[in-house]
């Protein structure tokens, strides 16, 4: 029975977040499920104890662990963005590409806002008015921009890529001891494949809706952004981007106080907007509180997971499942991530219950790493996360002014489909010790 309510717990889960609900309330009642149908099995447990121990316990955790990282994070991407200092920098770098390549020059914008540590949220606001630019010049439909945009930031940089300051990549060093630099070889190989795969994908895309005759269409929903001198330089603008993945793996700063540094960069570089930085200040705050709330929410419900009877027979599955750990980790993170509609939420769910033994299995077989353990979780947390009811997937598309229907096949395809052959390539290399 206990088992049986981990099961419904989830399947639960799952249908109330592709119905739009909040986690805040989604994950704390799954739990009471998980917890009441496992009493059959353990008299002793109490559901409200559940709660106000085992849940609450797991979630203060992660945010007393995480909350300053989440707060400083959005806080540098509201900065970044109220200053124009990410449109300077995406113009820039669109412009250096070039229009002939529209699709690729607005994936690389995404990718190096995200890598330099603002949130994808505040990319997507960022990237979209000069995507709308660079598509119009080269004709390309509107419903291709959720798929770059997604690409360049939903993927290989928030996952893959070694040193990302994305918390998707930082989350895993606190359960395996590692680095944001952790097994660099497998981040690389994954990265290329997201890349490489997604951008053919999308030119795939490109030259079949040309061939069925469709063109740009001008979208009611946009800025014009142009250089007119009131955008910040670009390359000053790139030195608060720069300062967070230096800082992290090079001078070995913890994440927050790298983030803390870049934003004191990000405003003294940019002095003229001083006036609206308050409100930068609050907005991503608030922000923050909100992101991290769903993540802890349901690492909250993982935590009474683990407290239950029928958890240790889970585990016994998941790590039962034939061959390297690596493979059930990766089932056990992919399903979770889905399941929540977060990366991070699936990951802390999935860690939090199952880290440890991971751990452990890692100390007693020299094949294991914990370093091939992090980047396994963490490239499999930026998979199923995508499903079409995530928060980030709804906010790209209300931003672009289209449908699931225009669009999520691009999205699909780079977010969910290609980064799950990327991390069964990930687990291939580590079986033969590259990592």
């Amino acid at each position: 029975m206990s088992l049986f309510g981990i099961v419904l717990g989830l399947a639960l889960l799952i249908f109330l977040a592709f119905k739009g609900q909040s986690i805040l309330w989604v994950a704390p009642v799954c739990a009471a499920v998980v917890a009441l149908l496992s009493m059959f099995e353990d008299p002793t447990i109490n559901v409200l104890s559940m709660w106000t121990d085992n849940y609450m316990a797991a979630m203060a955790t992660f945010l007393q662990t995480w909350f300053p990282a989440f707060m400083l994070g959005a806080i540098f991407g509201k900065v970044m963005e109220i200053s124009g200092a990410a449109k300077s920098v995406g113009l820039w770098l669109t412009k250096l590409i070039g229009a002939k390549q529209a699709m690729l020059a607005t994936v690389i914008a995404c990718a190096v806002l995200t890598y330099g540590g603002i949130s994808l949220f505040v990319v997507v606001f960022a990237i979209y008015p000069l995507a709308v630019a660079l598509y119009r010049e080269a004709d390309i439909p509107n419903k291709l921009i959720p798929g770059a945009i997604s690409l360049g930031a939903f993927t290989f940089t928030m996952t893959a890529i070694p040193g990302t300051p994305q918390i998707q990549n930082i989350i895993p060093t606190k359960y395996y001891g590692t680095t944001a630099m952790a097994a660099p070889i497998m981040g690389i190989i994954a990265a290329l494949v997201m890349l490489v795969l997604g951008v053919l994908w999308m030119k795939s895309r490109e030259n079949k809706l040309k061939k069925e005759g469709l063109h740009f269409v001008e979208p009611s929903n946009v800025e014009t952004i142009s250089d007119d001198g009131s955008l910040p330089n670009p390359i000053v603008s790139l030195i608060p981007l720069v300062s967070v993945p230096v800082t992290l793996n090079a001078l070995k700063f913890p994440l927050v106080g790298s983030l803390l540094l870049a934003v004191v960069l990000a405003i003294v570089l940019n002095l003229k907007a001083a006036k609206d930085f308050p409100k930068a200040i609050n907005d991503g705050a608030a922000g923050g509180l909100m992101s991290i709330g769903n993540t802890a929410a349901a690492n909250g419900f993982g935590g009474v997971v683990k407290a239950v009877p029928g958890f240790a027979t889970l585990t016994t599955m998941l790590l039962g499942v034939p061959g390297t750990p690596l493979i059930s980790e990766a089932i056990a993170v992919s399903v979770l991530a889905g399941a929540t509609g977060s990366a991070s939420g699936g990951m802390g769910i999935a860690l939090e219950a199952l880290g440890p033994k991971y751990m452990e299995l890692a100390a007693n077989d020299p094949k294991l790493s914990p370093e091939a353990l992090h980047r396994v979780a963490s490239v499999a947390s930026g998979g199923l996360d995508t499903l079409p009811h995530n928060g980030a997937v709804i906010t790209l598309l209300s931003v672009c002014g289209l449908t699931h229907k225009d669009s999520y096949i691009d999205i699909g395809m780079n977010c969910c489909v290609i980064p799950t052959i990327a991390v069964i390539i990930c687990i291939i290399f580590a079986m033969f010790g590259i990592c």
